[in-house]
């Protein structure tokens, strides 16, 4: 059940079923759009949404698939269904150019695998067109929708006599036609024409006499006739009467024709259904590709699970505009069956409603709707809407009376299988009455186990949404620094409305804010100021979340190449320990040949002094060889010896920080710490943790003069506390976006960042492309990476440092 009666109006539907209604090419589609309605059947909701997403297939990926001729010959079936009766050539010709429609159709559907397209596939299986209905139309009818002169021997006749008898009158005519231009009764410029339909010679007036023949029309101004020559009289004649037996034919032959056709009209009817709803599903399939739309998984249960769903209205509104719509993720099931959203005027909450309640009405009407992949459909039997204001004069309704008309029905006829959709709960009277109302709706509401989104400012409301089984508070997030509406969703907490802030912002005086704050009373203003508070902790911490959880991926990373290294380490260990141990065996064994060697030479020669030192001098040069230490060089001494200075530290002294070997000026003293530079560096160092060295310490350790300009280095505390890992350029413009990338990129290799974020936003891609592209020309960049799509996808670049 829906309720109110003009439900698609309050929605919006009625505009998207406009938008069909355009895109549609014959009356037959527009007729299905007409008999577009809400279903509660599960099946056929599901098969309506399925041959939409099929047809998204076909148009979206460049399938040839017929674009046109989708004319509606209903109308000249049912004329054919009677005896006696014929069509017209223009009739037979829509029939024959949009049967040839309806026949690539199913070509296009016998050429693919029946998988490709289930649902439509089955369907076009059911449509038949016999060959010899279109066979006989293409021997009657030609190209150009004429009846063809061999469609019989008569009319094949009859026109070979007409064209004979035409020409002849059409010579009679040049003849006397020239004759009257020789004599000066007519220009030379003037050619025979046709009135009444027969030849005639326009002649000047003042002339006329001196052409027998009959006239048929004169010119608007009087000064020309048109005169039918006596001599032509006859073959005009016998062209009229020729032109009468042609039309006499012709309708023979069509009435024929239109006999050969009635027997199969039965099929006919069933294939312009079909070619029909081709057209009307090319329609929601084109509506589907400019919003972007799915088919999400679809259950037979009460339950909503959507991921950046949009308002489709709003999308093709900001489209044109070239503008994003903000999307917005929801969940309703068991637990938190019905959703309190509160938060600032003109934050998003009627939207939000109305995207709810549009979204879910347009799928069970069969049309696929815009929001992210991984969202999930359910299915309701009953949606009721308490939208906009509904007083009227001749009910004799006020606004409150309108909305309290709206909850009966409500707690009438509310069930596990309904959703309803209030804006504005409890307004139009008394807020503490209001509110008390409302609060007792509420329960009964979720007593019948209907489930519902809800938009109020009443703190009532959202106290008892964090109490109660069923119930949860949502809020439209607002920028309580900045004062500016975000229009995105928070489920879980209560929103703000924010109404001291924006009364402040939009310049209220001063005092007038103060004096209605302590007229509220302390607990209202604290409740307020605890939600705003709040919403701005929320923010700061998803930031530190965001930060921890780029360190977390960081450490991981080092701790894989840390063990990584270590394996290394280990195992390069290992296999130089055991070539070392192979090649000492080698040696060893072959150390002990020579020396065995040497003994058997020194026996066998009855140790003769000369062989002896020879073979004592071989020994000797094979230990050199093999088995002398090779001489390592040893790394010059780049130490530097410091000499301490006596005296207190002061700006201009040099000093070097205990236990390190940097030597830097000290710049400034601040009470107990002293700035000091080291190199380009600037850091703040506690004064006992500082040595003074004298002047030619500090030349020995930097290669500098001494000197007492205060020449500006780098901050690196500044630099550090100032630093973010995310650059935001949304907005900017090409020029600029690169200046505050190679800012940010410098500070960032300074600093040693492994891994920085650049947010671009999605768009067009332009600023995308740009920003990779000008990374790309960094040696310091590692890789590049989309960030993951709860955390911007592709708007934003994550940008891996080597």
């Amino acid at each position: 059940m829906l309720y109110p009666h003009n439900i698609e109006q309050k929605l919006g539907f009625d505009r998207l079923r406009e938008w069909l209604l355009d895109a549609c090419i014959s009356p037959l589609g527009r007729s299905f759009v007409e008999k577009i309605r809400f279903s509660e059947n599960f099946g056929l909701v599901d098969k309506l949404v399925r041959q939409t997403a099929e047809m998204k297939q076909i148009i979206q990926y460049g399938e040839e698939f017929p674009s046109q001729n989708y004319l509606d010959a209903t109308p000249y079936l049912k004329r054919a269904a009677i005896e006696g009766m014929l069509l017209t050539q223009e009739e037979f010709f829509n029939i024959k150019v949009s049967l040839a429609t309806i026949r690539q159709c199913l070509r296009f559907f016998e050429k693919h695998e029946p998988e490709e397209f289930p649902l439509l596939n089955e369907y076009a299986q059911t449509i038949r067109i016999e060959r010899t209905v279109t066979e006989a139309i293409d021997r009657v009818i030609d190209d150009r929708g004429q009846v063809r002169d061999n469609a019989s021997a008569e009319l094949a006749q009859i026109r070979r006599r007409l064209i004979a008898e035409q020409a002849g009158m059409r010579k009679k005519l040049d003849t006397i036609l020239r004759t009257a231009k020789n004599s000066g009764w007519i220009g030379d410029d003037v050619s025979l024409t046709v009135r009444n339909g027969r030849m005639v010679i326009p002649i000047a007036a003042e002339h006329k006499r001196k052409l027998k023949g009959f006239i048929h029309d004169e010119s608007a101004t009087g000064q020309t006739v048109f005169i039918e020559p006596t001599e032509v009289f006859e073959s005009n004649n016998a062209i009229r009467e020729l032109e009468y037996e042609e039309r006499r034919e012709i309708n023979r032959i069509l009435v024929r024709l239109t006999d050969q056709l009635r027997p199969f009209l039965p099929d006919l009817n069933k294939a312009y259904q079909f070619l029909g709803l081709m057209d009307f599903l090319r329609a929601k399939a084109k509506l589907a590709v400019q919003l972007d739309a799915i088919n999400p998984h679809f259950e037979n249960r009460q339950f909503v699970a959507w991921r950046e769903a949009r308002h489709p209205i709003l999308h093709l509104s900001f489209q044109k505009q070239g503008k994003k719509v903000v999307p917005l993720s929801v969940e309703l099931n068991q637990k938190q069956r019905i959703l309190i959203i509160s938060g600032p005027n003109a934050g998003g909450k009627s939207v939000s409603l109305k995207t709810i309640g549009l979204i879910q009405y347009m799928y069970q009407c069969g049309l696929l709707v815009p929001m992210a992949e991984g969202s999930t459909m359910g299915i309701f039997h009953d949606i009721f809407i308490d939208i906009g204001d509904e007083q009227s004069l001749d009910n004799d309704l006020s606004t409150y009376s309108s909305h309290l008309t709206n909850m009966r029905q409500f707690l009438a006829r509310s069930n596990k299988r309904t959703l309803f959709l209030i804006d504005e709960f409890g307004t139009g009277t008394e807020p503490g009455l209001g509110g008390a109302i409302a609060e007792a709706i509420l329960e009964d509401l979720t007593k019948s186990g209907a489930y519902g989104v809800v938009n109020t400012h009443y703190t009532n409301l959202k106290v008892l949404a964090d109490k109660t089984e069923g119930l949860t508070n949502g809020a439209m997030r607002f920028d309580g620094e900045h004062l500016e509406p975000l229009y995105k969703l928070e489920i879980g907490k209560p929103g703000s409305s924010f109404a001291f802030e924006i009364a402040s912002k939009i310049g209220l005086p001063k005092a007038v804010v103060e004096r209605a704050q302590q007229k509220l009373g302390t607990q209202q203003v604290n409740f307020e100021k605890l939600l705003k508070e709040l919403d701005i902790e929320r923010r700061v911490f998803a930031e530190k979340n965001l930060e921890l959880g780029i360190k977390e991926r960081k450490l991981a990373q080092q701790l894989a190449e840390y063990t990584a290294l270590k394996t290394g380490l280990e195992n390069n260990e290992k296999r130089i320990v055991n070539e070392a141990k192979q090649k000492a065996r080698t040696l060893l064994a072959e150390t002990n040949q020579r020396i065995e060697n040497t003994i058997r030479e020194i026996k066998e020669n009855k140790a003769e002094r000369e062989v002896t030192r020879e073979v004592r001098t071989e020994l000797d040069q094979f230990v050199k060889k093999n088995l002398q230490l090779e001489a390592v060089a040893e790394a010059p001494s780049t130490e530097v010896e410091y000499e301490p200075e006596s005296g207190a530290i002061t700006v201009g002294s040099y000093v070097r920080i205990n236990g390190q070997t940097a030597v830097g000026e000290v710049l400034a003293l601040k009470g107990k710490d002293a700035e000091i530079r080291i190199g380009e560096l600037k850091s703040n160092v506690k004064l006992n943790r500082l040595e003074k060295v004298s002047n030619k310490t500090y030349k020995l350790a930097t290669g500098e003069k001494k000197t007492r300009s205060q020449t500006g280095g780098v901050d690196l505390n500044e630099r550090m506390m100032n630093f973010s890992f995310n650059l935001d350029i949304r907005g900017k413009r090409g020029e600029e976006a690169i200046i505050e990338l190679d800012q940010f990129m410098n500070n960032a290799v300074m600093l040693g960042y492994e891994e920085i974020r650049v947010v671009h936003g999605k768009g067009d891609g332009i600023l995308r492309n740009l920003v990779r592209t000008h990374l790309r020309t960094y040696p310091h960049v590692a890789s590049m990476q989309d960030e993951h799509a709860d955390r911007g996808g592709a708007g934003v670049t994550v940008v891996k440092m080597r």
